[in-house]
């Protein structure tokens, strides 16, 4: 029931800013747990597998040039429905189309600049995951709030 995992990553913008904890605890104070995490200066060679279907977009330079500007805390949660439920803690990619309470549109305005990336299906979860993460960089356990979060 809550093995199904989601990579998040907080961008260079998100980490410049200091929004690190701030997004950390919207998915502890949800329920997910924390299985990976890791702050990393991505390579050009890792941006352009993770971003392989943008890679031909007009935005695409500026999108790199931005990945490559500073850390990426890369992270990764595992609990119901995290994928979805993960993107709905993020907001819309457009920050002006993400509603009040959401990540970006409590911390960001511009498409250019919205802190935080998160996988959009489960197998674009694992291939994100794998490749941000060797898979002994990953932890299980069982949270002692397990009983508390799930029925």
């Amino acid at each position: 029931m809550s093995e199904e995992r989601t990579f998040i990553a907080i961008k260079p913008d998100g980490v410049q800013r200091g929004l690190i904890s701030n997004i950390l605890g919207r998915f502890e104070n949800r329920g997910y747990k924390l299985v990976g995490i890791k702050l990393v200066q991505p390579t050009e060679s890792l941006l352009k597998t993770h971003y392989s279907d943008l890679t031909e977009k007009p935005f695409f330079p500026k999108l790199l040039s931005y990945m490559l500007s500073g850390p990426v805390l890369a992270t990764v949660w595992e609990g119901k429905d995290v994928v979805k439920q993960g993107r709905a803690i993020l907001g819309a990619t457009n920050p002006l189309n993400s509603a009040p309470g959401t990540i970006r549109g409590d911390f960001a305005i511009d498409m250019g600049r919205n802190v935080c990336h998160g996988s959009d299906s489960v197998p674009s979860a694992d291939k994100e995951i794998s490749l941000w993460f060797k898979k002994e960089e990953l932890v299980d356990y069982q949270s002692h709030s397990f009983n508390w979060i799930y029925e």
